[in-house]
């Protein structure tokens, strides 16, 4: 108590102690006959029974003692948190204790550190017991070439760092722990700060992972929430401690307002006799001198009755229920003479009379308002608020321990299903999980279902299809990522809303998430994958994968923007494919991936990945497999490609037109001079690594292109043309590869979405305009695009569409394709 490394305390003499601010709420309203006293252990003097403390103390600075046969261990938490538990608990008090853990996530230690996994947590919320893993904070340092440290700056709580140095130094002695060439202490007044130095050959992931099992740098917390209920010891649950506290704090501001109904009374009692006297002045004054002492004076007061004169309805209200007014006429008590015959002269002014009418009148107002706190527990637990509010203002902090997803926590993982979910992200920020079994499929051109109510200023943004137990990274708009399971997004119907995410994570006033990655559920791949950035100014920058797969609570950095820059895709790659941008005016640009170098950092703005043109943004970022080829092989498996197609339309609709699968001519494709034929080794070689790129516009028109029309270029040039966008403020929504069978779910900016096949969307080229595959409305404009695969779901229309209805753009003439 009191010191990290376990100092003993100065001599008596020199010990000063004072408390501090927060101290003083503990003791607020203890002179007000609040809470019970007793004779202390010498019964010298009257001490509290328990103190009548503003917030559950209980919770927030935590307790532990042993006692006969029982013990208790109870962990400090977060002030703000506990309190905004109890804000739940008044507005709902049947609420689970799993949405309490929404809002107090875990204990918060003042030394701060890292609490591993949530299950200990919840076992102790919701039982009572439960062991709370706890680590050290540490990072790593080059102290010098070649030469690693890591430094630990937050110690478990409750840990002995000196202790805790010493057995690092008695497990490296024993080479139970091997790699630390030293050890050294170099915390100060500024904070904690211990330097585990390593050998230039060792691992500091490795070391590190020694430190945590061998010392306490990682310790438990067993709590044990019993406590002493009603004078009778009970094991309680984090719901039960709240309802006690706030049951508790029902009865001290009950008790404070009889305390200062009473005092109201006696006073308002006082002068209701001052008031009679000044009333009647000359009687009072010939009676007081025709008395032959004080003794007299008072008895003759008292035996006369006394006009009660303007007073008269404010007695029954402010004085004692057993002396009211009999025909306009009231008997003083002994305690009114009293007063009566110690006023002083000054009192008789018409100034002071009126001061005297005043304060009876205010007086008549405080004991209204006392006697309607007891007549209403609803006023009871609205004083109770905002006496919390006001705590909470004045005392609350941040968080300053950090709750991380432990390794060991699969056994809660197993608990929940494997399903998969469709997660709606907003404009405005909410984002939910829905069942993908909820949305089922229409034909292109089709309406659509009714989608998410959203207000007119939001509307659905991005949607992606993900498991249950898939990681999520979030990526905001001050290039900061964070780190979510899908089974933490909250779940809703395709009507809901959603979630605030800056209720989900520890979002900055201003700071919103711009890009949602969800990573892939083998985790033996990363390792061996990167990430590409891509932001809406043109820049791309590629880093390892695995610099962002163990992301905090609190987030980290992920990239540095610039002013008015956003990410607008992050994506995994690895060195074998190829990066696809296309921009909102229909320019597109592919590179291989290897042209973009490996960053180290996370605080880079990347390199530039197209050049854009005035008032044009980049909207999205592909990965593409990377295939080899000439130019002339390009050109004979497209032209086959399109003959192919061109003869099944001809069986299909009865003519040579492919109404849509024509290629126009491109200025800005390369062309060969010399034709050649392939073979069929090779053209089936070609087919079977082509990939399709879908291109959608803003006013529901898209088409499939083969990735062979999209040529590799240099990064860093102007690009090609993605999309015909002849339509005045028509601009590109998405592009992206897909493949046959693959199902799209397309959202409009009024929040209808319609789930279609790939299949029904044609194959064109490259500078067309395609078909309608959203028949929009007006000023509907579509905003999100997403791509889903689910082969065995079949084809159906909805909300009165049938299959004529199909919104096909109408037969191009014979010199080209549609648009």
């Amino acid at each position: 108590f009191g010191s990290m490394d376990g100092d003993r305390a100065a001599a008596m003499r020199y010990t000063e102690v004072r408390l501090q601010r927060v101290a003083e709420e503990l003791l607020e309203d203890i002179d007000r006959e609040t809470v019970n006293f007793r004779p202390n252990y010498d019964e010298t003097i009257f001490e509290p029974e328990v103190l009548p403390a503003r917030f559950p103390n209980l919770l927030v600075n935590g307790a532990g003692g042993i006692a006969v046969g029982m013990a208790t261990n109870i962990p400090p938490h977060n002030l703000g948190e506990v309190i905004d538990a109890c804000y739940a608990v008044l507005d709902n008090p049947d609420i689970g204790i799993t949405e309490l853990l929404e809002i107090v996530p875990g204990p918060d230690f003042p030394t701060g550190g890292l609490i591993m996994g949530r299950a200990g947590i919840a076992a102790a919320y919701h039982t009572g017991r439960g062991s709370v893993v706890m680590r050290g904070r540490t990072h790593v340092e080059e102290v010098r070439k070649d030469r690693e440290a890591i430094i630990v700056t937050e110690v478990p709580y409750q840990v002995n760092k000196a202790r805790m140095i010493e057995r690092i130094a008695e497990m490296v002695r024993d080479k139970r722990i091997e790699g630390i060439s030293d050890i050294r202490d170099e915390s100060d007044r500024d904070g904690v700060r211990v330097v585990v130095e390593l050998r230039r050959d060792a691992m500091s992931e490795v070391v590190l992972n020694q430190l945590f099992r061998f010392t306490p740098l990682q310790s438990s917390f067993g709590v044990n929430m019993l406590a002493l209920n009603g004078g009778r010891p009970e094991l309680m649950t984090l719901r039960d401690v709240i309802h006690a506290f706030l049951d508790f704090r029902e009865e001290v501001i009950t008790r404070r307002t009889i305390f200062e109904l009473g005092k109201a009374r006696d006073r308002a009692h006082v002068l209701v006799g001052l008031a009679i006297a000044v009333a009647n002045i000359d009687p009072v004054i010939a009676l007081i001198r025709a008395a032959k002492d004080p003794q007299e004076a008072r008895e003759s007061l008292m035996a006369q009755p006394w006009p009660a004169g303007d007073v008269a309805p404010l007695i029954e209200l402010i004085d004692e229920p057993g002396r009211i007014v009999v025909d306009g006429k009231y008997q003083l008590s002994e305690v009114q003479t009293r007063a009566i015959l110690e006023l002083r002269l000054q009192r008789l002014t018409g100034l002071e009379r009126g001061k005297i009418a005043e304060e009876l009148q205010a007086l008549a107002v405080q004991i209204t308002e006392y006697l309607a706190i007891l007549a209403s527990r609803e006023k009871v637990r609205e004083i109770l608020r905002a006496e919390l509010i006001e705590v909470r203002e004045k005392f609350a902090d941040e968080r300053r321990t950090t709750i991380e997803e432990a390794e060991f926590e699969s056994d809660i993982e197993d608990l929940i299903q494997r399903e998969e979910m469709v997660v709606t992200v907003t404009h405005t920020g909410y984002v939910k999980r829905v069942p993908l079994s909820t949305y089922r499929s229409q034909r292109r051109g089709g309406k659509g279902r009714s989608g998410m109510s959203t207000r007119d200023e939001d509307f659905v943004s991005s949607v992606y299809v993900v498991n249950t137990h898939t990681p999520v990274l979030f990526f905001s708009s001050r290039g900061m990522v964070y780190k979510l399971k899908v089974y933490r997004v909250p779940l809703g119907t395709p009507q809901a809303r959603g979630k605030a995410m800056v209720n989900l994570l520890p979002l900055e006033e201003g700071e919103t998430i711009t890009t949602l990655m969800p990573l892939p559920e083998d985790e033996e791949t990363w390792q061996d994958l990167d990430v590409m950035f891509a932001t809406a100014s043109g820049s791309i920058r590629r880093n390892r994968l695995s610099d962002f797969t163990n992301v905090m609570v609190n987030g980290k950095i992920a990239m540095k923007l610039g002013d008015g820059d956003k990410l607008i895709g992050v994506q995994v790659s690895d060195k074998q494919q190829d990066i696809l941008l296309a921009t909102a005016a229909g320019k597109c640009i592919r590179f291989p991936s290897t042209a973009v170098r490996l960053f180290a950092g996370r605080n880079s703005t990347g390199v530039r990945g197209i050049r854009l043109a005035k008032d044009d943004s980049v909207i999205s970022m592909s990965v593409l497999n990377h295939v080899e080829f000439s130019v002339e092989e390009r050109d004979a498996y497209l032209r086959r490609r399109r003959a192919e197609r061109a003869e099944e339309y001809a069986a299909t609709n009865g003519n040579g037109h492919d109404n849509g699968n024509g290629q126009e001519a491109d200025p800005d494709a390369e062309v060969s001079d010399r034709h050649i034929t392939l073979s069929e080794e090779r053209y089936a070689e070609m087919a079977a690594l082509d990939q399709y790129i879908l291109t959608l516009a803003t006013n529901g028109y898209g088409k499939r292109s083969s990735a062979y029309e999209y040529a590799v270029r240099n990064r860093g040039g102007q690009g090609i043309g993605n999309i015909d966008l002849s339509v005045a403020g028509n601009a590109v929504v998405e592009s992206f590869p897909v493949e046959d069978g693959d199902h799209l779910v397309l959202v409009t900016d009024s929040g209808q979405m319609i789930r279609t096949t790939v299949d029904d969307i044609r194959i064109a080229g490259r500078s067309t305009r395609g078909v309608i595959v959203f028949r929009v409305s007006g000023d509907e404009r579509v905003v999100s695009v997403s791509w889903l695969r689910d082969d065995e779901e079949e084809v159906e229309g909805e909300d009165g569409i049938d299959g004529d209805d199909t919104g096909e753009a109408p037969a191009p003439s014979e010199g080209g394709a549609d648009g």
